[in-house]
């Protein structure tokens, strides 16, 4: 513990909110088939393993790279592949490797690198973000795709999945 509760707090809370959110994801992975897992409403929807897909490749710039400093090896454009390289499985992996090393990242940083700015994605529109808003960018996106995950999951599987504090039914 640094004497910054503020930045102390922040950065528990990230790393618990993404543990939270990769066991919500893993809930929903392990109710789905390899098919359910590759199935696209059409070709302008993701399938599950494109979602697994993308929150790696940004996991990996925006943590791993920005803040971590390591290779920037993300190939977005593949992420979203109609005919994915990948097996469900792979994906599955590969997410999960992606979101234990990043909150690794987030739990070891020093409160005192909050505020310096990085360039985790020279090529895109959100340029020099600080290390917490990159984190910050980072929780809510894994978030929102988690959501999606939960409602293709209740579409495929026909079930609520009581994700949440049981409901009187």
């Amino acid at each position: 513990m640094s004497t910054n509760a503020v930045a102390d707090n922040f950065i528990a809370y990230a790393v618990k909110r993404l543990e939270q959110l990769q066991q919500t994801i893993a809930s929903c992975l392990e109710k789905l088939t390899g098919e359910q897992l590759n199935h696209r409403g059409g070709d302008h929807e993701n399938s599950i393993a494109n979602l697994l897909l993308h929150l790696e490749g940004n996991l990996r710039q925006w943590i791993l790279h920005g803040i971590d400093g390591q290779p920037d090896i993300r190939q977005r454009d593949a992420e979203f592949s109609l005919t994915l390289a990948v097996a469900p499985a792979e994906a599955r992996a590969r997410f999960n490797a992606a979101m234990e090393a990043s909150a690794s990242v987030i739990a070891a940083l020093p409160p005192e690198r909050l505020l310096l700015i990085i360039d985790p994605q020279p090529t895109g529109i959100a340029r020099y973000p600080t290390i917490l808003e990159a984190i910050f960018k980072v929780v809510g996106h894994v978030e929102t795709h988690t959501g999606q995950i939960i409602l293709f999951t209740k579409q495929m599987t026909g079930k609520d999945l009581d994700l949440s504090i049981p409901r009187k039914r």
